[in-house]
């Protein structure tokens, strides 16, 4: 087993989850199978509880585990399944040892970090590290790990400590570290500053780890005289400096390590058993980015949410999003609008940006409404679904939004006018939707229906069905704790919002289409969790084609789009014969 520890320096959130993810991507191009850690130093036992503001979105993994937004890169990047044991925390750590201490597994010994705490860490990594990500069951032969925050902080020093040890355990030809940092560039002077690096690696140095490659995180590309510096005083080649320059894609951040020779470094220092050669995984990624480059025709969608001021905090939705535009060949633009600024109260508070707010919805192409918790903004979401709905434009509804649709439909349509969820209001005389069962009202944590649960389709004409490949059923992620009451469908689908999908005992609503409209879907899993760049997930896939004006043609041609449509005749593609056969659609198995 090999292992490659990603350490960053002088700024948080500098990109190492990317850079990780970019590592894995090319090694598992060369043929290797590539399993990632994410180690989390905050003393939480799981990301479950966490406002998106703190940390952007929470990621749901198959097994329920409420995870960091990193193992969704992790998840994309590789097209890997991980677990709840691939997020390490210090919450996750202590519990364990404090658990074995109640127990008297120490035999009477005084516990302390080192060497119990960092010991633990260490048995973690190298057991999780073991375990299959693939679908093949194969054992990984490269695991990633990467420590989270910056090195110098408090809270990290005992994950610093146990891999300073740990490079000696496993071997040097065994263990690599990549220390991510930050080259500042003033506006004033313009110039490169290498000094936050220097300091960074000294310290990183100073605490027993020193870095086999350090990459550099910059606007621009590094000069060479830079390169030459950063490699004088950091103790390193300057071939081992290696430039992360921001770019116009993601897909292009594999490209850029692979062209400053990242795999042959990793094949010398790591005796990787793999040949040098063009590999074709890397050339997928290539011409996705190169598409992503031409992409001119635009496609806009108003993703309405009460979260709205951290892109972060929707990531799985706007890559969800991305995936599904690429595949139907247009430039996406997502308008982002804050939920309670369609209210009234803001028209009366803030007139200008809630006409703003407005405006942006009805020059969208698409109404897109996520999921969340809580009561505020849920009006203002009720009303773009009423306007989505009314104006026939394409809607997705996930989770929350799939349920604020039946709110909106039972007063609108069916005159309830006080229908509600009893998370918003208890009182209500038309709860539509209600508290699950699975539900512990005691604890927060972990305590709503979480992972992959099964959903069979009840329609076989279904517009879901259809674009799911006309399977029988689905597996998708679910993370919620109330959902739309039963005992009340058959009055919705007497007025034609049908409950196409539901689970294996049939009481649990989990798919809605409305009849005669262009896209008007809600689903109560969250299928953006599972999109891959080449494999879009289908509700937002449909959401994207109805919002271009492609589905219906789309549908007609038994869910084929021909080249002519995959690649528009503006986007001046270099391979017009790939067409969307060649964008799997999820394994449903």
């Amino acid at each position: 087993m090999k292992y490659i520890l990603v350490t960053g320096g002088v700024i948080s959130g500098i990109g190492k989850g990317i850079i990780a993810s970019s590592v894995g991507t090319i090694l598992k191009s060369c043929g290797l199978h590539v399993t990632a850690i994410k180690i989390d130093p905050y003393i939480n036992i799981d990301a479950g509880t966490f406002s998106p503001y703190e940390h952007g979105e929470v990621f749901v993994l198959d097994d329920g585990g409420e995870v960091d937004l990193d193992l969704g890169n992790y998840e994309r990047f590789l097209d890997i399944r991980l677990t709840r044991d691939n997020n390490l925390t210090t919450g996750k750590i202590y519990q364990s040892v404090i658990n074995k201490e109640r127990r008297g597994d120490y035999l009477g010994k005084t516990v302390q970090v080192v060497p119990h705490i960092t010991d633990a860490i260490q048995e973690w990594v190298m057991k999780q590290a073991k375990i299959s990500v693939d679908d093949d069951g194969v054992e990984p032969q490269v695991c990633v790990i990467e420590l989270g925050g910056t090195v110098g902080d408090i809270e990290s020093m005992p994950f610093i400590e146990a891999f300073r040890q740990f490079q000696f355990k496993v071997k040097r030809e065994n263990f690599c570290n990549i220390h991510v940092s930050l080259i500042p560039q003033p506006n004033t002077t313009g110039e490169q500053k290498t000094k936050p690096t220097q300091n960074s690696v000294r310290e990183l140095r100073g605490l027993g780890l020193s870095p086999d490659l350090i990459m550099c995180r910059c606007s621009t590309p590094l000069e060479t005289s830079v390169k030459e510096k950063i490699s004088m005083f950091c103790h390193v080649e300057p071939s081992q400096v290696i430039c992360v320059h921001d770019v116009s894609s993601l897909y292009k951040v594999p490209l850029l390590l692979e062209d400053q020779g990242v795999v042959s470094y990793f094949c010398q220092r790591l005796s990787l058993p793999i040949e040098v050669r063009p590999r074709k995984m890397l050339t997928k990624w290539k011409e996705m980015a190169d598409r992503t480059a031409r992409l001119l025709e635009p496609v806009s969608i108003a993703l309405v949410g009460k979260y709205t001021k951290l892109a972060d905090s929707y990531t799985s939705v706007i890559k969800a999003l991305e995936h599904s535009a690429l595949a139907v060949n247009h430039k996406l633009e997502v308008k982002y609008i804050d939920s309670a600024d369609l209210e009234a109260a803001t028209q009366q508070d803030e007139p200008v940006k809630y006409h703003e707010a407005w405006q942006k919805l009805c020059s969208s192409h698409g109404v897109l409404v996520p999921g969340g918790f809580g009561v505020r903004g849920t009006e203002g979401k009720i009303h773009a679904i009423n306007w989505a709905r009314k104006q026939n434009k394409p809607f997705l509804g996930v989770c929350l939004g799939m349920q604020l649709a039946v709110c909106e439909f039972a007063r609108n349509v069916l005159g309830w006018e006080d229908a509600n969820s009893t998370e918003f209001n208890p009182e209500s005389s038309h709860p539509v939707v209600i508290d699950m069962p699975e539900h512990n009202p005691g604890q927060m944590g972990g305590t709503m229906r979480l992972g992959k649960r099964r959903t069979m389709f009840k329609s076989n004409n279904s517009v879901m069905r259809k674009l799911y490949g006309d399977v029988e059923y689905v597996d998708e992620r679910h993370r919620h704790r109330f959902e739309v009451n039963p005992e009340l469908k058959h009055h919705f689908e007497e007025k034609g919002l049908q409950f196409v999908g539901q689970d294996v005992e049939g009481e649990r609503m989990e798919i809605i289409e409305l009849e005669n409209h262009c896209y008007f879907v809600g689903v109560q899993y969250h299928p953006e969790f599972t999109s891959r760049p080449m494999k879009p997930s289908p509700p937002y896939f449909g959401l994207l084609l109805a919002a271009a004006g492609k589905l219906p043609s789309y549908l007609a041609k038994g869910c084929r789009l021909s080249p002519r449509d995959t690649y528009s005749d503006r986007s001046d593609s270099s391979s017009p014969e790939t067409d969307l056969s060649d964008l799997k659609f999820l394994s449903l198995s």
